[in-house]
């Protein structure tokens, strides 16, 4: 049988309440205990589940609805459950009072007073409601996330659709997870700065990816979520492009992943013609479709959520070393190689990149020669007739390396250095001694890159690490691997791109949260020191649509 009863007045979040049913549900005395809001979503949740009270019609959104199964139809249960509900209920009344002190509003206005420079609103109000209070951010030109769930469709188009027009953004409905300038928004991690931009339609997603850099070594700038709808036919991805175009605009950020379950076909179309305007790497993963090519100009495409990390770790490592270099506009690219697989691999990779053809006889040693660009295997049998292999004796290429000051069509020198048993002692020195002679002859405007993969580890005997240290002492570029290097090589020599005057978005450079419903949300941004204030948020005239409207009008 069900047993009931109505607590006037007394308005709490939702898990706060979900928290206390599993507790009063493990009582001895009942089979189940449901604690919940008065509110049309909570009262239709209790019909649906069989917890339903014809008393309940007398509940207002602002009164808890608590429903007892049980086998005792003695007064006595009800006695007990409203003595431990009140219990519960100071307990979360006296946790909210200890540690930290939280600024605290009951009214939107009273919140702008105390944080007056606020620009996001946190929303995780009963969705019913999420859209009227989000409506109101926005009109107060503040960004929305929107972490409730059971908001319509449609009001989710108007609020996006009134957000873009006015260069703001509305994360959600349904979105649980957001980074945005060091600040963790609802279900957020603890990630190292970098220069990674996130944009997901899957929370769970954002979170693996950002966890996948974080173990990768790498850091990110933003994670913008955009709720679960956002790439639906119906909502068009407004909020997706609304994201693109912040980090497009966002100088920290250099490479933007992008993650989401497979939007509507027209909606990818949209998203994917957005994406090839953006002057930078973009990781793309639309979990579950197809794949045609792995490439699309600068958009690359990962099937897994691995793949999407590793690839914008990878972009990203390259593109922060290009944004120290000078650049080699229109120069070719030479390799010189002391082993022959890894002249075999640069030269399949540069191919692939620029669109060449590698050559089948390899003779001399020559992997690719096409439009000024050069391979060379100098381990070659060619190069060896009478003299020791370059790994032993690298002197034949420090000699090619040093008539590089001559040829100024050459803007970058790709290498490898390989240590370990049987190779040189000291590899490094040979071709600093070489790009400094090179150097030596170039004019100031004109200089040599030499890009080099170090292959051995650190404890061969040379030492990766102080092999590696020398290198970078003489301004030679050291990639942890050939994908890295070669895809540096092609960015250096690549025509610059016209940069498009981009809109700011402040939101992105400093952040202050009003904060709605969960306090946990608030006292987690208080804690990582961001400016919050936690607004109060209860159903205005107690849930009375018509009362509510006539006292907005009245304000």
């Amino acid at each position: 049988m069900i047993q009931s009863f109505i607590k006037k007045g007394s308005f709490q979040d939702s898990v706060s309440l979900m928290l206390i049913s599993k507790k009063l549900s493990n009582l001895d005395e009942v089979d189940e205990v449901s604690v919940m809001m008065g509110t049309p979503a909570n009262k239709s949740l209790l019909t649906a589940t069989g917890f339903w009270d014809d008393m309940f019609n007398q509940a207002t959104p602002n009164d808890i609805c608590v429903a007892i199964k049980t086998h005792d139809n003695s007064c006595n249960v009800v006695e007990l459950i409203s003595e431990q509900l009140e219990d519960a209920l100071k307990n979360i009344a006296q946790q909210q009072q200890g540690g930290s002190k939280l600024l605290k509003a009951r009214r939107f206005a009273s919140a702008n007073q105390k944080l007056p420079d606020a620009n996001l609103v946190l929303i995780s109000i009963a969705g019913e409601y999420a859209a009227g209070l989000a409506e109101q951010a926005l009109d107060d030109n503040k960004n929305v996330m929107i972490f409730s769930d059971n908001v319509s469709l449609d009001d989710e188009i108007r609020l996006k659709t009134k957000a873009s027009e006015k260069d703001l953004i509305v994360m959600g409905p349904d979105c649980g997870t957001a980074i945005i300038a060091g600040a963790p928004l609802a279900f957020a991690n603890v990630i190292a700065k970098g220069n990674i931009g996130v944009i997901g339609a899957s929370g769970t997603g954002i979170q693996e990816v950002i966890s996948q850099i974080a173990l990768l070594n790498q850091g990110i700038t933003q994670a913008i979520g955009l709720g679960g709808r956002d790439l639906s036919q119906e909502v068009g991805g407004i909020s997706a492009l609304t994201a693109l175009d912040m980090l497009a605009a966002d100088q920290a950020t250099q490479v933007i992943t992008f993650i989401s379950k497979p939007p509507a076909e027209s909606v990818r179309k949209k998203v994917i013609s957005a994406m090839k305007l953006i002057n930078k790497p973009i990781v793309a993963i639309f979990l579950g479709s197809n794949i045609d090519k792995p490439q699309d100009e600068n958009i690359y495409f990962a099937r897994t959520l691995d793949e999407a990390a590793r690839l914008s770790c990878l972009l990203g490592k390259v593109e922060a070393s290009a944004s120290e270099l000078s650049h080699a506009e229109h120069r070719s690219i030479l390799g010189l190689y002391t082993g022959g697989t890894l002249a075999s691999e640069a030269a399949m990779l540069l191919a692939l990149e620029l669109g060449l053809t590698v050559c089948k006889n390899h003779d001399k040693g020559i992997m690719l020669d096409q439009n000024g660009h050069k391979i060379i295997d100098l381990g070659d049998d060619f190069y060896t007739v009478g003299r020791p292999h370059p790994m032993i004796d690298p002197s034949i290429r420090e000699q090619e390396i040093s008539q590089l000051g001559d040829n100024t069509s050459v803007g970058v020198l790709l290498l490898d250095l390989v240590i370990g048993y049987g190779a040189n002692t000291n590899p490094a020195e040979s071709i600093i001694t070489g790009y400094q002679k090179a150097c030596a002859k170039r004019a100031a405007d004109n200089p040599l890159i030499a890009i080099v993969t170090v292959t051995g580890s650190e404890q061969d005997p040379q030492c990766r690490s102080k092999q590696i240290d020398a290198l970078k002492a003489a301004n030679i570029v050291v990639m942890d691997n050939l994908p890295e290097a070669i895809l540096l090589a092609k960015k250096l020599i690549s025509p610059l791109k016209q940069i498009r005057s981009l809109k700011q978005y402040p939101l992105l450079d400093h952040i202050s949260v009003i904060n709605a419903g969960l306090r946990s949300f608030a006292e987690d941004l208080q804690a990582s020191n961001v400016p919050v204030v936690h607004y109060q948020w209860a159903p205005i005239a107690g849930g009375n649509q018509k009362l509510a409207a006539i006292l907005k009008k009245l304000n």
